[in-house]
């Protein structure tokens, strides 16, 4: 199977070829099809199995034929990293179709945006608040959006953007075409799914459980000890880059600064930074000049690196959904992946949800010749979940490197 089949105008398929696409994701198989028809559809697909360039090809397919000049697609994201992703895309896949983007959030001056819409887009990739900031001014026209994509959009209710959401959905026309991406599908989520599309049709990669290609596994350790295990354990791992994740943009500053003490090519992208701070961190992981970049589960959206071979959760995750995004920062792109959380006492809630998720226990291992500290027994405080599931797993492994899941 090639890009061939969709029969893409020229232009197009020369940005294809151009960013070395070759063979279609199974989401891409199946979405672009029902969007080049002009269907509304529900795409729940895992991050990283290339769900953006499913909506951006047939979108650069319709807009480069009419008029120019003014919005007719919209594309909105939770945030600026996620935002500016897809219009790197757009920008990339689109360089020989003249449709023109533009990114539009937070954070950063709102004369450039503005200037940017007077001369005329075809395509606003943009978060939210800001997004209605323009609307509210009349910097920006809506009535004329033709395709209307939300992105993340389970993302988007867990950061209380559905308010928004329902705002700019009044401001653009009813008769449109509409796409609809979300990795997981609370009630929120479904109730906004069923009111905005029109007989849509569905689109399932997977389930919501992390995907297949990163394997998994547990280290006990004491609170006061998880970043002395982090720096042995990055000493000793064979890794590629490395995204670690943490609940505070404090703990995120000071744990890079700790790993740059020792001697690691570290970063952090939280909340606080500009965006030049946090696109500069960014740039420097994907190309290789940061090793490991600490990051809040907000600031990681869009993170769209496939060269990332280990997520570590330095603090667990306030929810499975939670677990499900940070896990799909590795093993993008089918490449396989490995996902290490640090679990600390009161943990086990938390994992026992993760693991029904999962279907299977979570390895339990200890870093061999690390000091734990007196009296510390991990396998006491978070047994395997049943007899089977423990004959399975290696459980407590001294390995400094998981093994991969078949």
């Amino acid at each position: 199977m090639s890009f061939e089949q969709f029969s893409f105008d020229r232009r197009i398929a020369a940005g294809v070829k151009s960013v070395g696409y070759a063979t279609p994701t199974p989401i891409q198989l199946k979405a672009i099809p029902i969007v080049l028809q002009g269907r509304d559809m529900l795409g729940l697909a895992q991050t990283g199995t290339g769900k953006t360039a499913a909506f951006v090809l047939p979108m650069l397919q319709r807009l480069s034929q009419g008029p120019r000049g003014r919005v007719r697609g919209l594309v909105v994201a939770p945030t600026r990293e996620l935002a500016e992703q897809i219009h790197q895309d757009i920008v990339k896949l689109g360089r020989n179709t003249k449709v023109r983007s533009v990114t539009i959030y937070g954070g950063v001056s709102k004369g450039p945006q503005i200037a940017a819409l007077r001369r005329g887009v075809e395509i606003v990739v943009a978060c939210p608040g800001r997004l209605l900031d323009h609307a509210d001014a009349g910097a920006i026209d809506l009535s004329r959006v033709e395709i209307l994509v939300l992105d993340e959009a389970d993302r988007m209710c867990d950061m209380g953007f559905l308010p928004d959401i329902r705002r700019i959905i009044r401001q653009v026309p009813k008769q449109r075409q509409t796409l609809f991406f979300s990795a997981t599908m609370p009630k929120d989520i479904r109730v906004l799914a069923n009111t905005i599309l029109s007989a849509p049709e569905t689109v399932q990669i997977g389930t919501t459980a992390p995907v297949e290609t990163v394997s998994h596994a547990l280290y006990p350790v004491p609170e006061d000890r998880r970043k002395e295990l982090l720096v042995a354990m990055l000493q000793r791992t064979s890794t590629g880059r490395v995204l670690v994740f943490t609940r505070t943009k404090h703990r995120a500053r000071s744990l890079a600064l700790h790993l740059k003490k020792h001697g690691r090519r570290a970063a952090a992208l939280q909340g606080n930074m500009s965006q030049n701070q946090r696109q500069q961190a960014i740039t420097g992981f994907r190309k290789g000049k940061i090793d490991v970049l600490v990051a809040t589960d907000i600031a990681a959206r869009g993170i769209d690196v496939s060269q990332i071979s280990h997520v570590i959760n330095f603090d667990m995750p306030n929810t499975v959904d939670a677990y499900t995004h940070r896990i799909g920062r590795t093993g993008r792109a089918e490449r396989s992946g490995e996902a290490f959380t640090f679990a600390i006492r009161g943990d086990g809630m938390m994992i026992r949800q993760i693991e029904k998720v999962l279907g299977e226990s979570l390895e339990r291992r200890r870093l061999a010749d690390f000091d734990y500290g007196p009296g510390f027994h991990p396998e006491a405080q978070f047994p395997l979940r049943s007899r089977n599931t423990a004959r399975r797993a290696q459980s407590y492994g001294s390995r400094g490197r998981s093994s991969r899941r078949r």
